[in-house]
């Protein structure tokens, strides 16, 4: 069996994302745990998501986002064949944005 995400490390780490409450704390959060290639990498997936379950192309992804077609081809397998947490992630975004509007 692989590597698993479900250690007492990660629970840590979502036990902590869950006490931030403003995009301010976030923004902090993450700039003190992460480098900002791999915050902008994380952005750049859920971007990359977003474009293909709206239909997008690759050729129109990577010219909106800069993502490699790797990066792409990576992304859309997730959306595919994925535990579906970032499918219903865009789901709760997109319900967010529709109400918002």
């Amino acid at each position: 069996m692989g590597k698993t995400i479900h250690t007492q490390a990660v629970e840590l780490l979502f036990d902590a994302m869950r006490t931030l409450h403003t995009e301010e704390e976030y923004f902090a959060f993450f700039e003190d745990l992460c480098t900002v290639n791999e915050v902008l990498s994380m952005a750049q997936r859920i971007e990359v998501a977003q474009k293909l379950q709206a239909g997008s192309t690759y050729l129109e992804v990577t010219n909106d986002t800069g993502a490699s077609t790797a990066t792409i081809s990576r992304v859309n397998r997730t959306l595919n064949y994925g535990t579906d947490g970032l499918k219903l992630a865009l789901e709760r975004l997109k319900t967010k944005q529709n109400e918002e509007t």
